[in-house]
């Protein structure tokens, strides 16, 4: 398979986040046309994804990267096939359709700059998501989606539904992560690898290996929650709380399917198996099912297109794990119609509620001729995901069938599961599509009129484009369609499917399907009522599982926090070393390997011995102190004479260190002491003091055995000889100690620095706090007297 590198992909991966920097200003100069000039970044980004297409579709692959770091095998790296090229165009493409689509949705907005910057944030990530070749990278940006997300979903933060539903995105995605987190950090272990394209061809290593199930349920785990499989289907409904420009881009083209390309991704690598072949149809049946059959039951032109987002997602899944000829043509036909048909619709509901004021489909009708534009892409986008020729949807819905037609029980219920599905989604195809458009018309809140031009260009050319894929369906297919199923099947497949229907059972099942679905449209009212009384019967859904699990986890916390932490600082740092005695003495005791005892040293001058002496009695004054002030000042002087014995084993740097530390140690707590309101003395009982004492005891005993076994063994000069080498040729810094400070440790000694800084400003902070309160409350008790009687008082006080 030929390569080619692609030196400007990194250019065209930041173009969102570039973006996402100058939107905020941009906007706050231009308003809403500023969506113009930042549409360009994606549609940049888009024309360099097209440049790649031929090369794609003769076979070869696009990588390049940095080297991050060589010896873990980490890399800054982009990976571009079928697959990833064919989700890049959809960011990109799309993107730049739904920045032009907030600009007319979100005019007048105070945040739009803000919006602007979250939704072109968000971009960059999904497509970060769908390039990377890096392990980590993916990782990175996968998080990045969730968080990005979290916050276009909240961006009402004021309606307490909008941060609900962000919370729980973020819950659901976040920790799907941390599951994809673990099943990638096994899969590197398993094969060695750190690379996307390098994992494809080592199959078969990864699937022998024991502990492929484990990774492929914590990739499950990741894809599942990602991609709103049941049952974990329940946040992205939820998520419709965000402005419809988020919905039509998130939940239908974008983050939703983040999990069905991984799935898609992993295929050649984990895909095969029983489990796989499993696991990934039982699931994708069930969510199309579920999704579906909820969608039914919505009136929300949102809610509707919502579900049917789950249902989908079901079917891709369920697709891409259906290990049959013609299933991978399927899923791809079908994941780049979705997410045409999908983003229109999301964008015509926007419209009709912009321009209306209501997404309430019982109240909608007649709006063909006050909305001409948006009733065309509406209907041409319902055609489409109804299955109808001549559109894109059409082509996918007769691949999916002879995909899944078969005579083996397996093939008949997951036949009968697609037809069923299906046919609910035409039924609401056409409810969002045609029904607000024809009939009467009726009054809404709003007097119903065509949007501007920013609102209906993108679902118009979503639609027109499902309809052009569709007529030149041979062009489509070398461009795409076979590039992208290819590089899911892991060899070369290619893509046939015409406008000309299949005959056969396929063609038998396509007007099955419409025929219920047109069935179900006649009778969406009563359909609605029948599926709210089998929700209603089946009672607590997922949806208030999770309230009543993060209710449980916190009355939990609540508990825990409250039994472990009563409040005692004693208690805290009694168990802390406690906690420290057991680590240092355990591990002997239970090994035991405890160190030989040192030699006495005979070399020792009187002047050491003295210091050692000094050392010691500061120890013993300690202890015997009758306050704490003597106390403290003994602890001093302990600590001044370890710092004497420093300078004489010649670390003066070392010493001087804790000169510093020593002083500033008896100076703050002797400060701290006299602000505190403490007997002078320590008034433990016996008990309590033999008890701290062994504790202290225990460490002391296990630091010095830790000490002992770390100086019987063997010097290694290795990092003494790197430093003493390259401290001065490097750095070019003669101190050792210096250098190792400030250049090979820089950037974790301004951490510490950093610390320090925000530990003294908060504090600061903290005492400004408590300073406020008490001037406020002074001068609320203080009488208030005006300029003429202030002399006054002062003379009377004069004479008294």
């Amino acid at each position: 398979m030929p390569v080619l590198t692609g030196d400007l992909t990194w250019i065209a991966m930041l173009l969102p986040f570039a973006g996402a920097l100058v939107a905020p200003w941009l906007t706050s100069r231009l308003g809403a046309s500023a969506a113009w000039l930042l549409a360009l970044f994606p549609a940049l980004a888009f024309l360099h994804f097209v440049g790649f297409m031929p090369e794609i579709a003769a076979g070869e692959v696009v990588t390049g990267g940095y080297a991050w770091v060589p010896s873990l095998n980490l890399s800054f790296s982009w990976f571009l096939d079928g697959l990833s090229l064919t989700f890049a165009l959809l960011i990109t493409g799309i993107g730049a359709l739904i920045v032009l689509y907030a600009g007319g949705y979100m005019k007048g907005h105070v945040q739009q700059g803000r919006f602007f910057a979250y939704i072109l944030l968000f971009m960059g990530a999904m497509l970060g998501v769908v390039v990377s070749d890096s392990l980590l990278m993916l990782f990175v940006f996968w998080e990045l989606t969730s968080i990005t997300s979290f916050l276009l979903i909240g961006f009402d933060h004021g309606r307490e539904a909008a941060r609900r539903a962000a919370l729980q995105a973020l819950v659901v995605t976040g920790g799907g992560g941390l599951l994809l987190l673990a099943g990638l950090i096994l899969i590197w272990n398993i094969t060695g690898v750190s690379q996307l394209s390098l994992l494809l061809h080592m199959g078969d290593n990864l699937r022998a290996s024991p502990f492929y199930l484990a990774a492929l349920f914590l990739v499950l785990g990741g894809a599942f929650t990602k991609s709103a499989q049941f049952p974990f289907h329940f946040w992205l409904p939820n998520a419709m709380e965000a402005p419809t420009p988020v919905s039509a881009y998130l939940h239908s083209a974008t983050m939703v399917k983040a999990g069905v390309y991984l799935l898609m991704r992993l295929n050649p690598a984990m895909g095969g198996t029983p489990a796989w072949e499993i696991l990934l149809p039982f699931f994708g049946g069930i969510t199309l099912i579920v999704g579906a059959v909820l969608a039914i039951r919505q009136t929300d032109l949102k809610l509707m297109l919502a579900y049917t987002t789950v249902a989908s997602l079901g079917l891709l899944v369920m697709l891409t794990g259906f290990d049959t000829p013609y299933a991978v043509e399927a899923a791809v036909l079908y994941l780049v119609a979705h997410s045409l048909f999908k983003g229109a619709l999301f964008m015509v509901a926007g419209i009709i509620d912009h321009e209306t004021g209501t997404r309430d489909v019982r109240k909608l009708s007649g709006l063909r001729k006050a909305m001409p534009i948006t009733f065309a892409a509406a209907l041409i986008a319902a055609l489409s995901m109804g299955g109808l020729p001549p559109l894109f949807g059409f082509l996918a819905k007769e691949e999916i069938y002879t995909a899944l037609v078969g005579s083996n029980p397996r093939a008949v219920v997951f036949t009968a599961v697609a037809v069923f599905g299906n046919a609910l989604m035409f039924a609401i195809a056409f409810a969002v599509g045609l029904k607000p458009f024809i009939g009467p018309q009726v009054k809404t809140p709003k007097h119903a009129h065509e949007g501007p031009a920013l609102l209906w260009l993108g679902p118009l050319k979503l639609a027109l484009l499902g309809l052009i894929l569709a007529i030149f369906a041979p062009l489509t297919h070398w461009l795409i369609s076979s590039p992208m199923a290819s590089a899911i099947d892991g060899e070369a497949k290619t893509v046939s499917i015409s406008l000309i229907p299949h005959l056969g059972v396929p063609l038998v099942l396509s007007l099955l399907t419409i025929a219920l679905g047109v069935l179900i449209y006649r009778n969406l009212d009563r359909a609605r009522a029948l599926v709210a009384e089998l929700v209603e019967s089946i009672g607590t859904g997922p949806d208030r599982g999770f309230d009543h699990a993060i209710s449980g986890l916190v009355k939990l916390s609540f508990h825990v926090t409250r039994r472990l932490q009563g409040g005692r600082l004693e208690v805290y740092i009694t168990s802390t070393f406690i906690l420290l005695a057991v680590v240092l003495l355990l591990p002997p005791l239970v090994y035991g390997e405890f160190p030989g005892l040192p030699a006495w040293p005979v070399n020792l001058r009187f002047h050491e011995l003295a210091i050692f002496a000094i050392a010691v009695i500061g120890v013993l004054a300690v202890l015997t102190a009758k306050d704490r002030l003597t106390a403290i000042v003994c602890l001093g002087i302990q600590g001044f004479a370890i710092a004497v014995i420093f300078l004489l084993f010649g670390a003066p740097d070392l010493s001087f260190t804790q000169f510093m530390v020593e002083t500033l140690s008896v100076v703050i707590l002797a400060l701290v002491m006299s602000r505190l309101r403490l007997s002078p003395s320590d008034h433990r009982p016996l008990w309590a003091t033999f008890g701290d004492g062994a504790v202290a005891v225990a460490c002391g005993t296990g630091f010095a055995l830790l000490l002992m076994a770390s100086t019987e063994m063997p010097f290694d000069t290795t990092l003494t000889e790197f430093f003493n080498t390259y401290s001065k040729a490097i750095a070019h810094g003669a101190n050792v100690v210096n250098v190792i400070i400030v250049d090979f440790r820089g950037v974790d000694t301004l951490g510490e620095i950093s610390v320090v800084m925000i530990t003294g400003l908060s504090i600061l902070a903290l005492i400004r706090v408590r300073a406020r309160p008490a001037a406020l409350a002074v001068a609320q008790t203080t009488p208030v007297a005006d300029e003429t009687a202030q002399p006054a008082r002062k003379k009377k006080g004069a004479k008294k």
